[in-house]
């Protein structure tokens, strides 16, 4: 085992990471405050999450390189501290390009201690206690994205907008200080800087940006027929060969991908990928359903989904447990087939689910979450030599948020999709020569007819069609969540290429 002062200074950075992953849906369910009180239009204030993703999605990947110039412990008690000082800038902020400005900057910082802590974590302690490690680790990376939307809407309800971001400040200077005067597990290597490509630092940057812009605005733009969509797609693929080519050509590449010999690591970059989409496509579409459809406010909508979350902490000691008795390919396959059952029974909503009705999806998917990330973690992780885990932890939690954001985008465009395939389909129904339409129309109607101005068969009418609406919008849930699921379930077809890993020990 590590010295205490080191096992301190690590789960200091443990709840770093936590802070930067929470920060990425905590704003989710308080847009529209945030817009208010800044005064923005609705297409400026999806950037108040956008540019947050974009910037921790170029952050990750570059993590490896720069922990090595600047050494673990620097790295991330500056990004830390930069995390910190832009929460301040956040809560502070006056207009919607302070805010911008200050949530980009934010997710970069943030983009810096996601995957140091996964890399540190396999640095110093030996392969017999990663099972324990792992647990915290995963539950950590978990339950930010789970309880983000309800924890926001919580604070914007009882405290305001603005402690969003103020509650960071505390803990996150204790955590800076902590892992400054703590660990330290590694040296700096700055004659690494002399060498650094910053040709190919550009071209990853341009790539990654490019793209996460273009999945974020894409289903709002209707893809391919907006020309900005179609330029950002071919700047993305333009400077991603380019930079493929300078990774294979230059001498000290910005990012080494020499990671993906390893069998294990490229699958487990993959499932990583999967688990993305359903870790960050299940906690936006329910909140979404119970928002749009049953009109619940942060504090119902939190109620419900506290059950993943109470679900994920008590099955996190029972998985840390059987990840060291059970094959993790076993252990894997069972969590994917988990999700995908949470996802089926999910995918049977109706326009009155309420706590009851979703309870047992959310505790299924509660459990499967804890026996999906655990395995992949270390199937992924678990081989890489020590001169290859910086780079590999970086490219494994980018796979991660590029699958969250790939689902995301499908998800948008599937639900406004599917929605508008079952509108036509129930409005084809919709003729007052069927009995079973003018009945209830004559029964509004005659319930209208004292009670507003105007015509009350018209209103009886506009009353059906909002209903009908409604029931297209649950159909094109239902949808969402059941392709969900078959992803899950698709993905283990690649199951018998992962080799089994080594058992734990020294």
């Amino acid at each position: 085992m590590p010295p205490l002062k080191v096992q301190i200074g690590f789960f200091a950075m443990v709840i770093g990471m936590f802070m930067a992953i929470l920060d990425v849906q905590i704003v989710a369910s308080s847009l529209g405050e945030i817009q208010a009180g800044l005064s923005a239009s609705i297409e400026e204030i999806s950037w108040v999450q956008t540019s947050y993703l974009i910037a921790e999605v170029i952050m990750i990947p570059l993590s490896g390189t720069l922990a090595r110039i600047m050494s673990t412990r620097v790295l991330f008690a500056l990004g830390a501290l930069g995390f910190t000082v832009m929460s301040l800038a956040c809560a502070m902020a006056n207009s919607i390009e302070t805010m911008i400005l200050a949530r980009s900057l934010q997710g970069f910082f943030g983009g810096a201690m996601i995957p140091t802590v996964f890399a540190t974590a396999y640095t110093i302690y030996p392969r017999r206690h990663m099972a324990r490690i792992s647990v915290m680790i995963g539950l950590t990376a978990t339950m930010g994205p789970t309880i983000g939307p309800t924890l926001g809407g919580y604070i914007t309800q009882t405290l305001g907008w603005h402690w969003l971001f103020s509650i960071n400040l505390v803990p996150g200077l204790i955590v800076a200080a902590t892992v400054w005067n703590f660990l330290d597990v590694d040296r700096a290597e700055p004659a690494y800087l002399r060498g650094l490509d910053l040709i190919g630092l550009a071209l990853l940057t341009v790539s990654l940006g490019s793209l996460q812009y273009m999945l974020e605005e894409g289903p709002r733009q209707d893809w391919f027929d907006d020309d900005r969509i179609v330029h950002l797609a071919l700047i993305s693929c333009a400077s991603g060969l380019l930079f493929l080519y300078r990774v294979f050509t230059y001498r000290q590449p910005i990012i080494d991908l020499r990671a993906f010999s390893d069998r294990n690591f490229t699958l487990g970059c993959i499932y990583s990928f999967v688990v993305g989409i359903g870790l960050y496509g299940s906690v936006y579409m329910t909140p979404l359903f119970l928002a749009q459809v049953r009109e619940y406010n942060a504090m119902q909508i939190g109620v419900i989904m506290m059950v993943t979350g109470l679900f994920q902490l008590g099955m996190a000691p029972i998985a840390g447990m059987l990840s060291t008795r059970l094959d993790l390919r076993v252990m894997l396959s069972f969590g994917f087939l988990m999700f995908c059952y949470a996802l089926y029974l999910n995918s049977h909503l109706t326009a009155q689910s309420s706590y009851w009705e979703l309870f047992v999806p959310q505790a299924v998917r509660g459990v499967s979450l804890m026996f999906c990330f655990i395995p992949v973690n270390r199937l992924a992780l678990g081989t890489l030599p020590p001169d290859k885990l910086k780079n590999g932890s970086s490219l494994y939690n980018l796979m991660r948020n590029l699958g969250g954001a790939m689902g995301l985008a499908t998800i948008n465009t599937l639900l406004q999709d599917r929605t508008a395939l079952h509108l036509a389909r129930l409005t084809d129904h919709l003729s007052l020569s069927r009995p079973e339409v003018q009945a209830p129309i004559d029964r509004l109607a005659e319930r209208f007819a004292d009670s507003i101005a105007g015509d009350p068969e018209l209103a009886a009418m506009r009353q059906i069609f909002r209903l009908v609406q409604r029931e297209a919008l649950v159909m094109g849930f239902n949808d969402c969540l059941l392709l969900l699921g078959l992803t899950f379930a698709a993905s283990l077809i690649l199951m018998p290429l992962v080799r089994k890993p080594r058992s734990l020990g020294d």
